[in-house]
């Protein structure tokens, strides 16, 4: 008996986890429709795949992570001539909060964000320059923005990450 309510327990978390990343997804999407520039829109996107990342663990985070480009080229957010570049986006994405979850377990969470980041920054960059054709303003909103915007997403999960902790005082434990 207590095995099956193990068992009922933890389907019920999947189911829960599940929903959680599937409104993630729409919530970054319905962000993305506002049509705010990529100084605002790109770190707002960022936050949502680390806090997925820190919330829901890294499949989910990197499952939410490889959709988004998918759903906001679906939608007409993310402009034609970038097509060629969902792929990329979508490995990017996965690899910035899969690296972010393994590295911030090693090393701390702002050491995870800046490996996730940098990661994405050199797979996009080596994509605009080696593999894929995009005009001109496409190649430079692919390459340095994408570091600035996955950095500031990253730091603002973490800066309201330990802000919700309860500060603990000399003395205390754990």
């Amino acid at each position: 008996m207590r095995t099956e309510g193990l068992a009922r327990s933890r389907t019920m978390k999947a189911e829960i986890r599940f929903a959680a990343a599937v409104l993630l997804l729409l919530g970054i999407t319905l962000f993305q429709m506002a049509g705010l520039p990529q100084p605002v829109t790109g770190p707002a996107v960022n936050a949502a795949l680390f806090t997925a990342a820190l919330w829901l663990g890294p499949w989910y985070a990197v499952a939410v992570g490889m959709c988004t480009p998918v759903v906001a080229f679906a939608r007409g957010i993310l402009p034609a001539p970038l097509a060629p570049m969902i792929p990329f986006i979508a490995l990017g994405n996965g690899l910035m909060v899969g690296l972010f979850a393994l590295a911030g377990r090693r090393f701390g969470t702002a050491l995870g964000v800046v490996a996730g980041s940098v990661a994405k920054f050199i797979l996009l960059a080596t994509a605009v320059n080696v593999f894929v054709q995009i005009p001109q303003p496409a190649m430079v909103m692919m390459q340095w923005p994408q570091l600035l915007t996955a950095l500031g997403g990253g730091f603002l999960v973490v800066a309201v990450h330990y802000g919700w902790q309860k500060p603990r005082r000399h003395g205390d434990s754990k």
